[in-house]
C-alpha cells in the first residue's frame, strides 16, 4: 500500500514524535532519507494524508500526527535514541500508546490533491528566479521552499519562482513576486504559463495559439510577442496564485 520512502518517512515520524514529541521539520526528514529536496519530503507527506496514515495540525508549525502505522509496522518500537528532559516528563503518558484511526466521514479526494485547512501552510519547493522579460535558463535550486496557505493551491502538483523583469507588469506580476506554478503540459490559450523554450531558456507569458505557432504574449507594450513552432516550446505549468512581500 506505500512505497518504501513512504513507510520509512513514516516510521522516522513516529520515532521522532515518541522521542521528542515534536514533528521533525523538513530538513530533518530530508537527511534522513537520503533525498536531495524538500519538494520530495512533501510529495511524501501529501500521499501519506491522502491515504490517513498521518494528519497536519491546523495553527501549528511542524505539527503532524500519525494516525495509523502500515500493518507490519504497528508492533515497531521507537529507536533508543537520548530523550529530552521536557519529553522524559511525558513519557509515562505516553507510554502504552498505539495509534488508532479516526472514524469520520472524510470526503475523498483525488491522487495529489491538497487538503486546505484553516491557518495550514504547505511547504512549496522554491525553483529559483524566472524572467519575466528575456527568457533565462531555468535555476533549479532544491534548497529553498516557501510557505504557502493551502487554500490558494488546489490538486495536482505545485511550485514557486521568484520573478525577474517587467514584462508581465500589467497582468499585475512586479518584479520580486513570488509567483505559484501548478504544474502541467497543457494549457488554454490566454493562460499565464511557465514555458520552456529550446530546452534550455524558461519564461512567464501569457500563451496565444495561432494555427500551429505558440506566441508568448507579454503584458507589457515595451516587450515584443515571440512566436514559435509548436516543437520549440513545452509547458511546464500554469499561473495559479502569486505572492508579494512590501
Amino acid at each position: 500500500m506505500l512505497t518504501r520512502k513512504q513507510r520509512e518517512l513514516l516510521q522516522f515520524i513516529q520515532d521522532r514524535l515518541g522521542e521528542t514529541g515534536v514533528s521533525p521539520s523538513f530538513d530533518e526528514m530530508k537527511d534522513a532519507l537520503g533525498l536531495k529536496s524538500k519538494s520530495g519530503v512533501h510529495r511524501l507527506i501529501t500521499g501519506l494524508e491522502e491515504r490517513g496514515f498521518i494528519r497536519r495540525l491546523p495553527h501549528r508549525a511542524r505539527a503532524l500526527e500519525v494516525m495509523r502505522l502500515a500493518e507490519d509496522q504497528v508492533g515497531s518500537k521507537p529507536s533508543a535514541s537520548p530523550i529530552s528532559p521536557a519529553a522524559a516528563e511525558r513519557e509515562p503518558a505516553r507510554r502504552g500508546f498505539t495509534p488508532s484511526v479516526i472514524q469520520g466521514d472524510f470526503t475523498p479526494t483525488l491522487p495529489g490533491a491538497v487538503v486546505a485547512q484553516a491557518g495550514q501552510t504547505v511547504q512549496l519547493p522554491l525553483y529559483g528566479k524566472i524572467a519575466a522579460g528575456t527568457p533565462i535558463e531555468a535555476l533549479r535550486d532544491h534548497s529553498n521552499s516557501v510557505d504557502v496557505p493551502a487554500g490558494m493551491l488546489g490538486r495536482g502538483e505545485h511550485y514557486a519562482l521568484a520573478v525577474e523583469g517587467d514584462s508581465m507588469i500589467d497582468a499585475g506580476i512586479h518584479e520580486g513576486d513570488t509567483v505559484l506554478i501548478e504544474r502541467c503540459e497543457n494549457a488554454e490559450n490566454g493562460t499565464i504559463v511557465v514555458a520552456l523554450v529550446d530546452n534550455n531558456e524558461v519564461t512567464l507569458k501569457r500563451l496565444r495559439r495561432k494555427g500551429d505557432s505558440i506566441a508568448l504574449e507579454p503584458a507589457n507594450p515595451n516587450h515584443k510577442t515571440r512566436i514559435f513552432g509548436p516543437d520549440r516550446v513545452k509547458i511546464q505549468g500554469r499561473l495559479i496564485g502569486l505572492m508579494r512581500q512590501y
